[in-house]
């Protein structure tokens, strides 16, 4: 079996909310929340992994990446 190290991506993600999630289904809702935000323009800093990215691409109206 092989080790997975995370230093193999090594990239990080600067995520930023940009729109409310007042409207939105119950699924797009517990994306924000999974991705950790709690507040409106909000910048945040993850792993740059499938798993993140995937989620990033459920909510693309509502979340942008930020250029560091």
């Amino acid at each position: 079996m092989a080790k997975t190290s995370n230093k193999d991506s090594g990239g990080k993600l600067h995520l930023k909310w940009v729109r409310s999630a007042i409207c939105t289904p119950v699924k797009h809702k517990l994306v924000i929340k999974g991705l950790g935000f709690t507040r409106l323009n909000q910048v945040i800093e993850r792993p740059d992994t499938p798993s993140i990215r995937g989620m990033v691409a459920k909510v693309p109206h509502l979340v942008e990446i930020v250029q560091q």
